[in-house]
């Protein structure tokens, strides 16, 4: 199979978004006296937004007015502060630069809210990509296929050429509901096994074995 397109989650897949993340989730908890999480519970938090973040954060039992202004707070803090420690992962660019010279189409699908997803894209991938796409009120998030749908739309490009490049079981689903290949990552926020439980077409360890598959 030919493809011409390619589209990537975010956080865990082309940036280590992790410690910033840690870090805006305990301030907002800080602010309302709740214990802090560690970077593994925020790890396995992360994937279905940032509600789901905040939700998953607070103790067990807090209230929705809490977790609402708590999520606020988040989202304040971590719009100034989302830089602080994140960078791609090792060997992103080199291949976001490759797909680039051979024609690819590129593009970001994200449940990161999209004021996010726009400025880090900006910022880190502005000579790769420029369609980004993260979670709003006028598009179903992850793993709903319309952000992947509109994405395709934007880049002019059909389902059967592309494929989803993802290190989640959310990103595994959204892909397999737009009916299209995804390719786990293990570098990301999840594990292996659980890309091959949520039946993840292919997995690769690295950047460079998404180069190999596709041009094979």
């Amino acid at each position: 199979m030919q493809y011409n397109t390619v589209i990537f989650d975010l956080d865990g897949t082309l940036l280590n978004t992790l410690d910033d993340l840690t870090d805006s989730v305990n301030y907002g908890l800080q602010q309302f006296g709740f214990p802090a999480r560690n970077k593994s519970e925020v790890r396995q938090f992360v994937g279905n937004g940032i509600r789901k973040l905040m939700e998953r954060s607070v103790p067990s039992g807090t209230s929705r007015d809490i977790m609402e202004q708590c999520l606020s707070t988040f989202v304040e803090y971590y719009s100034n502060n989302l830089q602080n420690k994140t960078k791609p992962y090792d060997g992103i660019c080199e291949i976001l630069n490759v797909l680039k010279k051979q024609g690819y189409h590129l593009a970001i699908v994200s449940n990161k809210y999209d004021a996010a997803v726009k400025s880090l894209c900006n910022d880190y991938f502005k000579d790769f990509i420029q369609v980004a796409i993260g979670e709003s009120s006028s598009v179903a998030k992850k793993p709903a296929p319309d952000s992947l749908y509109a994405a395709l739309n934007e880049l002019g490009s059909e389902n059967a050429s592309a494929i989803y490049v993802g290190d989640s079981e959310v990103d595994v689903q959204t892909a397999h509901n737009a009916g299209i290949p995804c390719i786990g990552v293990t570098w990301g926020f999840r594990d292996k096994e659980i890309l091959q439980s949520e039946g993840a077409d292919r997995i690769i360890d690295s950047p460079c074995q998404l180069l190999e598959f596709l041009n094979k």
